[in-house]
């Protein structure tokens, strides 16, 4: 595979939520060795609300887009979809996007999370390399 194969992945979306997962992590075990009083549903109850922050922010961090010659898949927050490059109908990142969205050939639309405005210009190149690998990939011979 070429270098335009490799996965979309953001910058801060990755190092942020990785580092309020391990400080969540490290003040939950805190609060549950030094508050004495606490009953065991109460400890459970804080260790429970701890491992769930620190689920959602691993998930976070690991947001990917996987580009390969057959088509592209997903993995937003919650869910992982696999797309061949023909159910894409474009990609857009105009102003007032946070992430980059993919328009697809069944009238819905899919964000890709891996691509954040956060990431400045760097999000710009990786959406133009992504928007480059549709127009590819979908290219026809009526296409000019």
């Amino acid at each position: 595979m070429t270098d335009d194969y490799r996965p979309f992945r953001p910058r801060l979306a990755r190092v942020v939520p990785l580092a309020i997962a391990a400080l969540v992590v490290v003040a939950t075990g805190l609060l549950l060795a030094l508050m004495p009083g606490l009953g065991r549903l109460d400890r459970v109850g804080f260790a429970l609300v701890g491992l769930a922050i620190a689920w959602f922010c691993w998930r976070e961090a690991a947001v990917v887009a996987r580009p390969d010659p057959r088509g592209l898949t997903v993995r937003n927050l919650m869910l992982t979809r696999r797309l061949a490059w023909a159910q894409v109908v474009s990609v857009r990142f105009g102003e007032g996007r946070p992430w980059v969205q993919l328009d697809l050939d069944d009238g819905d639309a899919l964000a890709v999370m891996a691509i954040q405005r956060a990431d400045g210009a760097a999000a710009q190149t990786e959406a133009r390399r992504l928007a480059t690998l549709v127009a590819r990939h979908t290219a026809t011979p009526a296409d000019d």
